[in-house]
Formats: C-alpha cells, structure tokens, sequence
C-alpha cells in the first residue's frame, strides 16, 4: 500500500496531524472568545504586539482577532483538502495534492512569520520559539515540495505522443473531425 508515496506526501500528512488540531483548537477559541483567545499562548505576541504597539482599541483588536482566527481556519480547511486528496492513489502519484499543500504553506508560514516578529518585537520568548519551530516545519515541508518531483509519465504515453504526424497546417485536430 505504501509503495506509491512520495516523501513530500508524508511530509504534508504529518504537517497535517499537527496543524489541524493545534490551529483549529486556537482559532475556534478566538472565533468564541476573540479576547480571551487573543490573549492565549499561541497568539499572546500577536495580542501583546497589537495592544503595545499598534494601541488598537476593543473592537479593532476583536476584528484582528477574527483576521487571524480566519488565516488560521483557512490554513487548517487546506490541509484538510490535502489529506482528501491524498487519499486518491491517482491525484496522490501525479501530485495533484501538492497545490493545497502549497496554499496551505504559504499562508501558515505567512502567519507563523508575522507572529515570530511580533513576539521578537515584545520580548515573549516562548511565543518566539513555538513560532518559529512552526516556521521551520512550514518551510522544510515547502522545501521538500519543490525539491521533489511527481512520477514522471508512463513510456508508453510519450512515445505515442512523439510518434503523432504532425497536424495539417498547424490546425487543432477536434474528435468529431477524426
């Protein structure tokens, strides 16, 4: 069964295991209590920063709350779209996965990074480290991602496609016209 998996989908599904959990467990508790969620453990450099530095009042920092809660939801609904998508053999060998994995990277090294600077720029130290371990997960994933390469067409395909005669003045050959 494992024979056909790629080390980049591996990679993604365990990425998977740890985001989906950890980031929906914080955004639905920001989306519930947009304070208190704020002001949590993984988002307590965003919340510091936003009130320290940003001196945002209720309602804006409420909103930017709903605004991080929103990335990481998004992040969390992609990798959930990866793992679907990885539990089709064929999408799974010719890396039709890989987009949602992509998007799902690219966004949550995006937050991550936002978040690392944030916590650098107001001294929480365990905030700075939980965040830019997610940021090194997220980016030796992508990494890994471009690095690999899908299967490569079967043989067979491609010979025939090389052996086609050429089209009659370069005109596109439809399959009612055959």
């Amino acid at each position: 069964m494992f024979r056909n998996w790629r080390i980049g989908s591996v990679n993604g599904a365990l990425l998977a295991a740890y985001f989906i959990p950890a980031w929906a467990l914080v955004a639905f508790n920001i989306m519930v209590a947009p304070v208190h969620g704020l002001y949590e453990r993984p988002s307590v450099a965003v919340a510091l920063f936003l009130s320290d530095h940003l001196q945002m009042a209720g309602m804006d920092t409420v909103r930017a709350a709903w605004l991080l809660a929103l990335g990481r939801a998004t992040v969390v609904a992609f990798f959930a779209i990866y793992l679907v998508l990885l539990c089709i053999p064929r999408t799974r060998k010719s890396g039709g996965s890989d987009e949602a994995l992509a998007i799902a990277l690219a966004i949550g090294s995006l937050i991550s990074f936002a978040s690392m600077v944030m916590a650098s720029k107001v001294g929480e130290m365990a905030a700075l480290r939980l965040h830019a371990t997610e940021l090194l997960l997220l980016l030796g994933a992508a990494i890994v991602v471009v690095i690999e390469k899908p299967e490569a067409a079967p043989k067979l395909v491609r010979e025939a496609v090389e052996t086609a005669a050429p089209l009659a003045l370069e005109q596109a050959e439809f399959l009612h016209n055959r």
